[in-house]
C-alpha cells in the first residue's frame, strides 16, 4: 500500500500535474496550502490550510491524517512572520527558521526540509512521483541548436554555475558569447522581460546568433523542493526576447506540461535542448 502523501501546493501548474499523476497511480494524497498562496487546482478540492507561525500544529494535523510523506510543488513567496500568531511549540523552531529566512532560497528550503524530516515525514520531490517531468539528454524539438548556439550554451552554463555557487540564480541569457542577463530573485520571467525590453541591443552583430536562455540547478541544490522548472510560458518569454532557443540541464530541470511546451517551441521555431554539463 502506497503511503499517504501531503502535497504542499504552491502557485503554478505543477500541483495540478502531481494531483493528476497521483490519481492515475491510485495513490492517496491530501493537499495543503500555505496561507496567502493562490492555488490553481481544478474542482476546488478540499485543502488543509496552515501558516508558518503554527508549524507544529500543522505537523500534528498531518500525523492525525496519517500522512507519511510530503512533496513540495509550485511557487511560494517568503511569508512575513507575525509574532502574535506563534504558538509556544512552534516558537521553539524560530532560532532555526529566522536565520534561514535571512539567507538564500536553498538555505531556507534545506531548513524547512529538516524540520519536516525531524517531525517524522519522508520528503520527496515532484520528480520522484512523476519522473516524466524531467527529460534526459537530447534535442526535444524539431529545430536544433546551431554551433553558435551550442557555444553560447556552454558559456551560459559557466555563468550559471558561478552564480549558483553563491546561491543567486538558476539562469542566464547569452548571445554571441556575451552575457545579456542573469537570473536573480525576481526569477526567469523577469530576466527574459529585461532582455526583451533592454538587452536585445547588446548583440554586437544583428545578423549573428540570437542567443539562448539556459536553466540549470545550482551546485548542490536541494532538488526535492527547488528543482528548476520551465513551461510553455518560458517559451513565449524566450520568443518575445528574440532568442533562438532554450537550453536546460538534462536530468535536473522539470518541464511542466511537456507536450504543450514542445508544441509552443515548435510553433515559435525555437529549439529546446536538454544538455549534459
Amino acid at each position: 500500500m502506497k503511503p499517504l502523501t501531503a502535497i504542499i501546493a504552491g502557485s503554478g501548474a505543477l500541483p495540478a500535474l502531481l494531483v493528476q499523476q497521483m490519481k492515475a497511480d491510485g495513490a492517496s494524497f491530501v493537499i495543503a496550502q500555505l496561507e496567502g498562496v493562490s492555488l490553481d487546482l481544478p474542482g476546488n478540492p478540499v485543502v488543509e490550510r496552515f501558516c508558518v507561525e503554527r508549524l507544529v500544529p500543522f505537523f500534528d494535523r498531518l500525523h492525525e491524517l496519517g500522512v507519511a510523506r510530503v512533496v513540495f510543488a509550485g511557487a511560494v513567496s517568503r511569508p512575513a512572520l507575525d509574532p502574535q500568531r506563534i504558538d509556544p511549540r512552534s516558537a521553539a523552531l524560530l532560532p532555526r527558521l529566522v536565520p534561514a529566512f535571512q539567507k538564500g532560497d536553498d538555505a531556507l528550503l534545506r531548513a524547512v526540509i529538516a524540520l519536516f524530516e525531524e517531525a517524522g515525514f519522508d520528503v520527496v520531490g515532484p520528480a520522484d512521483l512523476a519522473p516524466d517531468l524531467v527529460p534526459g539528454e537530447g534535442v526535444l524539438t524539431a529545430t536544433g541548436p546551431s554551433d553558435a548556439d551550442r557555444t553560447d550554451a556552454a558559456r551560459a552554463a559557466q555563468i550559471v554555475a558561478a552564480l549558483g555557487a553563491v546561491d543567486v540564480g538558476q539562469g542566464a541569457v547569452v548571445a554571441q558569447g556575451l552575457c545579456l542577463a542573469v537570473e536573480t530573485l525576481p526569477g526567469t520571467a523577469a530576466m527574459l522581460r529585461w532582455v526583451a525590453d533592454v538587452a536585445a541591443a547588446g548583440r554586437p552583430d544583428p545578423q549573428g546568433a540570437r542567443g539562448v536562455v539556459y536553466k540549470a540547478a545550482k551546485p548542490g541544490q536541494e532538488l526535492r523542493v527547488d528543482m528548476p522548472v520551465i513551461g510553455a510560458d518560458t517559451v513565449a518569454q524566450a520568443a518575445a526576447a528574440g532568442l533562438a532557443g532554450i537550453v536546460i540541464e538534462a536530468g535536473r530541470v522539470m518541464i511542466v506540461d511537456r507536450a504543450a511546451t514542445l508544441r509552443a517551441a515548435d510553433d515559435a521555431n525555437l529549439f529546446l535542448w536538454a544538455r549534459r554539463p
